[in-house]
């Protein structure tokens, strides 16, 4: 905990004081980002400082794997569906984003499920069990490409999925919503962006 407060005052020594009046004008109105992103929460993705995004700009959805899951209104709890919706349908968000990143370890325990038992990994992982049977379908390739084949397999699973929200489709086909996948690769400094027509991935 002490290195989690020694962080805070050097936030509101610095920062904070730098910004007070932004973050002011932030703390006394709605929130009204003009992105969200749903990304995985592995801790060494900072994705608001990989966009140089600003406080306010963003709304982040984060869960393993970055998985977006079928549209399938219940009365089950759904955490990254409602945060969807919420983005979409309350906030109007005008960008929505699905970014994957290399080395992900959510995809490496769906390629090689761990030993450990486990309550919910599993099963949420499991909802991308396409994008690894046509991974491991890749037997002509060294596990690191079977690993990034999966994690951009997943993104245009997670796509196809979000694409068949009934309300976040009418806000595409309004124009007044784009929806992207994105693919980071840490160690390179690369940023994929994701093709729909042709189905490919190409480095902006």
């Amino acid at each position: 905990m002490e290195r989690l407060i020694e962080g805070f005052k050097r936030f509101r020594g610095n920062y904070f004081e730098a910004n007070r009046g932004r973050f002011e004008r932030l703390a006394g109105r709605p929130q009204h980002p003009r992105y969200a992103i749903v990304t995985c929460c592995d801790s060494r993705i900072d994705t608001t400082r990989v966009f140089d995004a600003i406080p306010g700009e963003v709304f982040l959805i984060r869960n393993i794997a970055n998985l977006v899951p079928p549209y399938e209104p219940d009365q089950r709890h759904h955490s990254t569906s409602a945060a969807i919706e919420y983005a979409v349908r309350f906030l109007k968000v005008g960008q929505l984003v699905v970014m994957g990143h290399a080395g992900c370890g959510g995809i490496r325990a769906l390629l090689d499920p761990p030993k450990e038992p486990s309550d919910f990994v599993n099963l949420w992982l499991e909802m991308a069990a396409p994008a690894r049977d046509h991974a491991r379908s890749r037997t002509d390739v060294s596990t690191e490409e079977r690993q990034r084949c999966c994690e951009l397999e997943t993104l245009k699973l997670s796509l196809n999925n979000l694409l068949a929200f009934p309300w976040l489709k009418e806000r595409i086909e309004d124009g007044s919503l784009q929806v992207d996948a994105l693919y980071l690769d840490l160690a390179r400094g690369e940023l994929l962006l994701y093709h729909l027509p042709t189905g490919t991935f190409a480095a902006v």
